[in-house]
C-alpha cells in the first residue's frame, strides 16, 4: 500500500501551526468573499478554509488567492476526487474533507496539494493512519465526543495531531487548544451570518482579534 509522503504531512503541520484558528467559510454571495477574508486576515487569522458547500466556493478560492497572497487558502467540504482536482485547479493550498474514503485518501497520496482528512471514530483514523496520515480534522467535534474523545485518541495514537471542527464556539476553542494533540481549531463563529449580511467587515476583523486574544493566557 502506498503512503503519503513526509513532505505532505509537514506541509499540513506547518499550515495548522500558522494560526490556532481556522475559520470555516461558506460563501453565499460571491461579492463578499474577498472583503470577508480580508477582514479575517486583518484580524490576525490568515489560514482560511473556504468550503465547497455552495457553487461559489471554487471561484472564491481563486479570487482570495489573487487578492490576498499573504493568506493560506484551503478548500473544505471536499467529498470526492473530482472536487479535489477542481480545488487544486482553483489554487487551493490544502484540502479538507468531512470524512474519509479510500478513493480520496489514495488520490491525495500523489496529489500536489496536501490533504487534512476528516475523522470521527478510531476506525476512520486507522484508515488514514495506515496510509501514513498523521494530521486529521476531527468532525463533528462536539457531536463525536469533544475534548474527551480527543484525550482518548491520544492513548492509541500518540503521534497524531488534530484540528477539531463542528460545534466549537469562541468560548470553548481554548479548551480544545489546551490539549497536546490539538494544533488548531476550526469554526464558523468567526464568520457570523448577520455581520456578513451587514457587510460589517470591521466587526469581523474585531471578532477575529478578540478570538485570538481569548486564547492567550491571562496575566
Amino acid at each position: 500500500m502506498s503512503k503519503v509522503c513526509h513532505e505532505h504531512q509537514q506541509r499540513i503541520h506547518q499550515i495548522l501551526s500558522t494560526c490556532p484558528l481556522l475559520p470555516v467559510i461558506t460563501i453565499h454571495d460571491p461579492e463578499t468573499a474577498v472583503p470577508l477574508c480580508r477582514a479575517l486576515v486583518e484580524g490576525g487569522v490568515r489560514t482560511l478554509e473556504i468550503t465547497l458547500r455552495t457553487c461559489h466556493g471554487l471561484q472564491a478560492i481563486r479570487e482570495v488567492r489573487q487578492a490576498l497572497p499573504q493568506a493560506i487558502v484551503g478548500a473544505g467540504t471536499v467529498t470526492c476526487t473530482q472536487q479535489y482536482r477542481q480545488a487544486e485547479l482553483a489554487g487551493a493550498q490544502f484540502v479538507i474533507t468531512p470524512g474519509v474514503t479510500e478513493a480520496v485518501l489514495d488520490f491525495a497520496i500523489t496529489a500536489p496539494v496536501p490533504l487534512l482528512p476528516g475523522v470521527a471514530t478510531p476506525s476512520d483514523l486507522m484508515l488514514g493512519y495506515s496510509r501514513g496520515y498523521r494530521q486529521f480534522k476531527f468532525f463533528p467535534a462536539e457531536v463525536a465526543g469533544g475534548t474527551a474523545a480527543l484525550k482518548a485518541f491520544a492513548g492509541p495514537f500518540p503521534d497524531v495531531g488534530f484540528c477539531p471542527t463542528g460545534g466549537i464556539r469562541q468560548s470553548t476553542a481554548g479548551d480544545y487548544l489546551a490539549l497536546s494533540n490539538v494544533a488548531a481549531v476550526g469554526g464558523s463563529w468567526l464568520t457570523p451570518a448577520e455581520l456578513i449580511a451587514e457587510h460589517n467587515w470591521q466587526g469581523i476583523a474585531e471578532l477575529a482579534k478578540a478570538s485570538l486574544a481569548g486564547l492567550e493566557p491571562a496575566g
